[in-house]
């Protein structure tokens, strides 16, 4: 049995062509778990590749800052909360009106 090499890496440009076509609206906000800057894409803080989609921590980030929360009932950037305790992130309903307000 032979070892099969690996195939070539993609080019930067192809992969900045892909990044910018299909960027998700939380992209606006810094990524308080990587410390990507707003426009620019997540990364993996160990090897440093480009993710296709925002961690979770962005996305709960942006949602706090676009969309008041139908839940808790709290408005555009105060963090969710579950009978007065903070959330780590934010309730899911919050994210899908923040979805919706962006479409």
């Amino acid at each position: 049995m032979t070892a099969r090499k690996p195939g070539a890496p993609m080019p930067n440009t192809l992969r900045a062509l892909i990044h910018s076509t299909a960027t998700h609206p939380a992209r606006q906000v810094a990524c308080p778990h990587c410390r990507a800057l707003p426009g620019k894409p997540c990364v993996l803080r160990t090897t440093g590749r480009l993710l296709p989609e925002p961690h979770p921590k962005r996305v709960s980030a942006w949602a706090q800052q676009t969309a008041v929360c139908p839940e808790c009932q709290v408005e555009r950037t105060t963090p969710c909360h579950d009978h007065g305790r903070p959330l780590r992130y934010v309730h899911d309903r919050r994210t899908t009106e923040a979805k919706e307000t962006a479409a």
